[in-house]
């Protein structure tokens, strides 16, 4: 070879490299040949992920990968990808003296996964506000916050902060209030509010295109509640109520203070039928209502005369404060009646028939926790695996479990355009798992690697949060 020829050829070489060197596309970090879990359908395909800004490029399950360079790259070849864990039936709350030991949850949910809570209801609002502003900024870690801010209930509201209505002017107000805020969503609690300013309520929220959910006075019926426009039912309670055939009598004798709350429960058990059941399923999956069953906080509280939690592993990431508020539950517990103590725990049993009878005709569920203050021995971040779990333990399928986290709950708040599943666009909240929890659902607790908000977490980063 001449040395023109070797020096055209040097040359061509350079401009070819040169040229692969500039199509070279960086990314912020590349997750590679991991199983990459559809919720949809359950499927599982080997990709890899591309991600810059917090956000997901691509994903591609082409073994000839495109020319790029990443900052960072995680080999995730016999892990389990899926979104970042959804709990969503969260609280905030106990006052300003429990602002810092609340604050502190933030840590344990990203610890264990989970990239998004639902605050369902409280009275740290504005802290709440600003913790969201903070994660969002990237100067706290912790998950994204959807917040109902303060709920809606009565005059004489049993949870403190929470906005009392009696009349119409009472609703716009109190909905005028939480628009300027502005929260998520409505939440609406049951202990002082009239059926019919419920249902008002519910309506006004409609008319203002904002999403709902709440307990039920057992004052209002469950199929006015979902004609009304409500969004989502919290807990099993008012579900078993409107499968019950007695539901109108019984609504009546609360109405004239003639039974409690309580008191209807087994009332509502035995009158179960299949029939009125059915029609309330259908119903519910017509107006696209969704409903949270809260299956493991309910075990735990029927539980409290039996079950020792002195030992339990998260008890001690609770702040001495936090614990006190447990005390009111535990007492009631102890204080209650033989009769009532075996009444809560064949409900508790029942609830799990009942949730996977949901499940089977196709109503959507929410999986959320109602961890928080006040809810002995349900902790923030652990519980909502214990949750799915519990799900699972009812009868539903590890799949539709997973689902009723962060799927169902991004299509819950209509954020499913960037929450929920892992598609390009989408926002980069994800958990890498060492085993597959189609398999087991146990194994969503083994977690090898979050990402949030651009950030990664490890094993050993997750384990300080928990320090």
């Amino acid at each position: 070879m001449t040395k023109l020829s070797s020096l055209f050829l040097m040359s061509t070489l350079f401009f070819i490299v040169g040229c692969k060197t500039e199509n070279k596309i960086t990314y912020d970090m590349v997750l590679k040949d991991g199983n990459l879990i559809d919720l949809e359908n359950g499927a599982i395909n080997k990709a890899d992920i591309f991600i810059t800004d917090g956000r997901i490029v691509a994903v591609t399950t082409d073994t000839l990968l495109p020319n790029y360079t990443a900052k960072h790259s995680v080999d995730a070849s016999g892990k389990y990808i899926l979104p970042g864990f959804w709990d969503n039936h969260v609280h905030f709350r106990g006052g300003d003296s429990l602002i810092e030991a609340n604050k502190r949850f933030l840590g344990l949910f990203i610890a264990n996964g989970i990239t998004t809570v639902r605050d369902a209801g409280g009275n740290l609002t504005t802290a709440v506000m600003q913790w969201k502003k903070a994660i969002e900024n990237n100067d706290l870690v912790g998950p994204t916050i959807f917040t109902s801010g303060p709920k809606i209930d009565g005059p004489g509201a049993t949870w403190a902060g929470s906005l009392e209505v009696e009349n119409q002017e009472d609703i716009n107000k109190a909905l005028d209030s939480l628009q300027a805020i502005p929260t998520d969503f409505v939440k609406i609690y049951d202990s002082r509010v009239s059926g019919e300013n419920y249902l008002n309520t519910i309506r006004a929220a409609e008319k203002r295109g904002l999403i709902t959910s709440g307990h039920m006075p057992f004052t209002a019926t469950l199929e006015s509640t979902i004609d009304a426009g409500i969004d989502a039912v919290e807990h099993l309670y008012y579900i078993m109520k409107g499968c019950s055939t007695e539901e109108a009598a019984i609504t009546q004798q609360l109405q004239d203070n003639k039974i409690s709350f309580w008191d209807a429960m087994p009332i509502l058990q035995s009158t179960y039928n299949d029939s009125v059941a059915k029609q309330t399923f259908e119903h519910l999956k017509q107006k696209n209502v969704f409903v949270v069953p809260t299956l493991h906080i309910g075990h735990t509280l029927s539980y409290l005369d039996e079950v020792d939690h002195s030992e339990d592993a998260y008890l001690k990431y609770m702040s001495p404060g936090i614990q006190k508020t447990y005390e009111g539950r535990i007492q009631r517990a102890q204080n209650a009646s033989e009769k009532a103590v075996q009444d809560r725990k064949e409900l508790d049993t029942f609830f799990k028939k009942l949730a996977l009878t949901l499940n089977q005709n196709d109503v959507s569920l929410l999986a959320g926790s109602d961890s928080g203050a006040f809810n002995s021995y349900t902790y923030p971040g652990i519980s909502i695996h214990k949750e799915m779990e519990a799900m699972v333990d009812a009868g539903i399928s590890p799949l539709d479990a997973l689902k009723a986290s962060a799927y169902n709950g991004a299509k819950f708040l209509k954020k499913d355009s960037d929450y929920g599943s892992l598609q390009t666009g989408k926002l980069a909240d994800i958990v890498i798992l060492n085993q597959n929890p189609l398999e087991n659902i146990q194994n969503t607790r083994d977690i090898y690697m979050v990402l949030k908000n651009g950030n990664s977490y490890t094993q050993e980063d997750l384990n300080k949060l928990l320090q």
